[in-house]
């Protein structure tokens, strides 16, 4: 059986979770209260279910020495060889929940998720297959109860989009598809391809979670703010006001601009929620390259110059390069079937947190913030 690490602050963080709770200054906050509510449920299950693993090794305990001992009652030990298989089932179950459970939550899983798709390298091909990419995407948010509200686009004039950024609304958007950051590479035969030949063109993903104010600190005096006439697609009004906005973050060089609405104050807003999600991103990234050294793995860096994923249309196939997934469903994924690639790589992540958490020893990080 498993070392499992120390329980101790655990049940210090339940004892400071109860005590909360029975604060009734606590339920004034109900954003709090849900909060304190959900940790305190998490927090018993995780001290109960270590303690029944407890009690589980002290029964597997004694079946055992009654299985060695010749003198023991015969019907005893027939009820010990019965329960014995039972119990070493249940607590090796157990010890697993108790290892997920140990794993500290990430605060951005159950955050709105800004989607960031823009044409790679391949010209027309890639603009249209990160057209195809932003509505299987789409379909998949679809399927999951969820909210695609367009930010800002840029339509490619053969068809396709030269990029896109939407706002994906709901449950755990965050936790569901922030693997899905990277280089996405197609292969197949373009329509104006004569000679059949397959082309290999590629599409950039980035996925962040929508920034609160608390996240990232953003001073305006740090900000370049321009207006223009929007251009393209809209109608009448849009193109005779200036209603389009471009914000410079001059101390990282990032440069969001955002056109899609009619009011230049809706512009102005959304803008800003692309650059808060992108200056946390760049928060996290910085992090995990400095956690990703100490770790014996990871599946990527979220980095969007990373090859993560490779749709080969004439074999029909999908590839996760990261994990080694191949699915020959690719029909399927463009119809927004992501199911498959998100599972697997949950559970990835799942295994190597298992991992780092039991190389980490008795003082994991159970307190979060």
């Amino acid at each position: 059986m498993p070392d499992l690490p120390d329980i101790t602050p655990f049940r210090r963080r339940l004892d400071e979770l109860d005590a909360q709770m029975a604060d009734p200054n606590l339920f004034t906050d109900p954003r709090r209260a849900a909060t304190v509510s959900r940790d305190q449920q998490r927090m018993a299950r995780l001290v109960g279910n270590y303690d029944q693993v407890l009690r589980l090794r002290e029964q597997i305990a004694e079946a055992r020495a009654l299985l060695r001992d010749p003198q023991s009652d015969p019907d005893l030990r027939e009820l010990a060889e019965m329960e014995l298989p039972e119990n070493e089932e249940k607590v090796a179950e157990l010890e697993r929940e108790v290892l997920i459970g140990m794993i500290p939550p990430e605060p951005t899983d159950s955050r709105n998720t800004l989607l960031e798709i823009r044409a790679g390298a391949g010209g027309d091909e890639a603009a249209l297959f990160a057209g195809e990419l932003f509505r299987a995407y789409s379909r998949f948010a679809d399927t999951q109860g969820w909210n695609v509200q367009p930010m800002s686009s840029s339509d490619a004039e053969r068809g396709g989009m030269k990029e896109v950024i939407a706002l994906i609304t709901g449950d755990e958007v965050y936790r569901q598809l922030k693997f899905e950051s990277g280089v996405h590479r197609v292969q197949r035969v373009p329509v104006t391809e004569a000679n059949g030949r397959i082309h290999t063109s590629t599409v950039t993903v980035a996925v962040m979670p929508e920034a609160e104010e608390v996240d990232v600190h953003i001073d305006p005096q740090e900000l370049e703010i321009s207006v223009s006439r929007a251009s393209g697609p809209g109608g009448q009004g849009v193109n005779t006001t200036d209603s389009a906005v471009q914000i410079l973050h001059k101390p990282t060089g990032m440069i969001v601009q955002c056109a899609d609405e009619r009011s230049q104050i809706k512009n102005k807003a959304r803008a800003m929620t692309v650059l808060r999600a992108r200056l946390l991103k760049l928060k996290e990234e910085e992090e995990r390259a400095k956690y990703a050294a100490q770790r014996r793995g990871q599946i990527g860096t979220g980095d969007r110059s990373e090859r993560i994923r490779t749709y080969n249309f004439p074999q029909s196939r999908v590839t996760d390069h990261r994990i080694g997934l191949t699915l020959h469903s690719l029909p399927q994924v463009m119809e927004g079937e992501f199911e498959p690639l998100v599972n697997a790589l949950l559970q990835e992540d799942m295994a190597l947190k298992l991992a780092a958490l039991s190389d980490a020893g008795p003082t994991p990080a159970w307190k979060t913030s």
